[in-house]
């Protein structure tokens, strides 16, 4: 990039910098979104397939969760990014339909492409975009089911549409009630903040050996083996401060220059350490849970007192195991009373799998609660992990929304028949963006289909017959490829995870059609930097990506 003065070349940028401007640069973009899209598309629905993911390292991830696999791949195109960045705000603001928001996004630069090609102008293909996800979430609104607070039948519906070809459904009908029993425990005033539920893998048994605890489980084990292990009628301390000696703050020195000198700092250690504990069992506290140290000699008297004690108990945790006991977290020994003790029916240290692990349990009206996975490796764990994820967000999202809308596509296929009729009254050329939106959503039943191994075209007529019918609530049934009514079927998802994908699909896709100039920089010269330094650009400049 440079100019002529005088018949000298002026450079403004560093030589050797890339420069792809206009129509190539949207094409550019495009192709990368399209591809990312791509990668994730057969993953969709309850016939979707997985995928293997192996990172630098040899670890394997195998899932079908669309913001697990873009979060694996290792993405360098800056068009791409923007499109894991859609699967990542999906999924931390409503924490399903990820896969979704990206292969909408992909289809709406897709339909962009071809008007781009009829010599629409971007700005208006954009307008257009913006005006149709508008229309569109206000339409979702208008089909949304209301909810009952607490209606745990429909929030079972939820869960289960929500794992439904995910790992958690080998599991069955027991996550979903592991997951709907979980949120309710913890709902407050409303919301229900899915944090609050404590998820512990252990591989080695089956699935259906999962379990939710009334309290909170800590993988760590009792600090002596002199402690009781099975404490009743528990009265827990948490503790955020070292049960140890504390080092000054400066550099000191003692001079000991007699042994009895020797023996009395000892001794005054030693007394320092039993009076830790001699407050502690004062304040009639029966379990410690430490957040930092325990010295061996507090470790010895917390034994002899018959306190069961950990230690390094981490800050996540120790947060929930105050919100399911009751208790306060003191960060003074010496203040500890016993209006700061929490309360749990059961605290014990049991052995799962080839760990042991205390359980705080038989709270009362806890509001953390702990799940504990099992499965028989370590790649099911994880994978009914991430589906339990999904399903206890939904679950949440409905608690606080109280609002539902028809799943298998049917919302989809109501949404491109109402947006074609509001194309018509808006006129101009942004007319033709809402009419390329309206079919932008049809790639949602039309994947289904092909994943699930039914022809596309026939099932888009069946469906779009059927709607313009006015049976606005049916959908694809992808296990007998028949048009039936989703509100009977029980397939039903959150309209806040409709809503959201469609938006930050809507601004992924406008985002990249307003970039007509693409400007990389070049390698730093003189060899200083490693390839690929401060470049920001892999290797072959623009390319990033295979898209061969």
């Amino acid at each position: 990039m440079g100019g002529q003065l005088g018949g000298t070349p002026i450079l403004i940028l560093k030589e050797g910098s890339e420069r792809t401007k206009g129509r190539e640069a949207q094409n550019r973009n495009i192709l990368a979104a399209k591809t990312v899209a791509a990668a994730v598309r057969t993953t969709l629905g309850p016939k979707g397939m997985d995928k293997m993911l192996v990172d630098s390292l040899g670890d394997v991830v195998i899932t079908n969760d669309g913001a697990t696999i873009l979060k694996e791949m290792d993405i360098e195109h800056p068009a791409a990014k923007m499109m894991v960045e859609v699967a990542k705000t999906q999924d931390d603001e409503v924490g399903d339909g990820t896969t979704s928001a990206v292969v909408l996004a992909g289809e709406l630069l897709k339909k962009a492409e071809e008007l781009l090609e009829q010599d629409v102008h971007p700005t208006l293909i954009v307008s257009g975009y913006s005006l149709a996800s508008d229309k569109a979430c206000e339409l979702l609104s208008g089909f949304a089911v209301n909810v009952k607070p607490k209606d745990s039948e429909i929030l079972k519906k939820v869960a289960k549409t929500s794992m439904t070809g995910k790992g958690a459904e080998i599991g069955g009908d027991r996550f979903i009630d592991l997951a709907v029993e979980a949120v309710l425990a913890i709902e407050e005033d409303g919301s229900a903040d899915t944090e609050n539920v404590s998820v512990e893998k252990k591989m080695g048994a089956s699935a259906e050996e999962s379990q939710m605890i009334q309290g909170i489980v800590i993988d760590k084990e009792r600090v002596h083996p002199n402690m009781p292990k099975v404490i009743k009628n528990a009265k827990v301390a948490l503790i955020n401060a070292a049960l140890e000696i504390e080092k000054t703050e400066i550099d000191a020195k003692i001079e000991i220059t007699s042994p009895d000198q020797l023996k009395s700092f000892l001794d005054e250690e030693e007394k320092m350490l039993k009076d830790l504990v001699d407050k502690i069992s004062a304040s009639g506290a029966n379990v410690v849970l430490c957040q930092k140290g325990v010295d061996d000699l507090v470790q010895h008297y917390l034994s002899k007192a018959g306190i069961l004690a950990t230690r390094r108990v981490k800050k996540s945790d120790m947060e929930k195991l105050a919100r399911a006991t009751g208790g306060r977290i003191v960060t003074n020994v010496d203040e500890i009373e016993d209006k700061d003790l929490g309360k749990a029916g059961l605290v014990e240290e049991r052995k799962i799998g080839d760990d042991q692990m205390i359980f705080v349990e038989q709270c009362k009206n806890p509001k953390a609660v702990s799940l504990l996975l099992r499965g028989g490796t370590e790649h099911v764990v994880d994978e009914l992990e991430r589906g339990l994820h999904d399903a206890l967000r939904v679950v949440g999202d409905v608690l606080e929304d109280k609002k539902v809308v028809c799943g298998g596509s049917s919302s989809e296929i109501e949404l491109a028949l109402r947006l074609r009729e509001y194309a018509s009254t808006v006129g101009g050329r942004e007319q033709l963006a809402i009419e390329a939106f309206s079919e932008a959503l049809e790639i949602i039943p039309r994947t289904l289909s092909e994943n699930a191994g039914l022809d596309p075209i026939d099932m888009l007529v069946a469906l779009r017959s059927s709607h313009e019918g006015g049976a606005k609530n049916t959908g694809l049934d992808v296990y007998t490829g028949e048009i039936i009514d989703m509100e009977k079927s029980g397939v039903l998802e959150p309209l806040r995870v409709k809503t959201q994908a469609i938006s930050s699909a809507t601004e992924a896709a406008n985002m990249i059609l307003r970039i007509d100039d693409v400007i990389a920089s070049s390698k730093s010269p003189g060899g200083g930097m490693p390839p690929g330094g401060m470049g920001g650009m892999p290797p072959g400049g623009m390319g990033g990506m295979d898209f061969d």
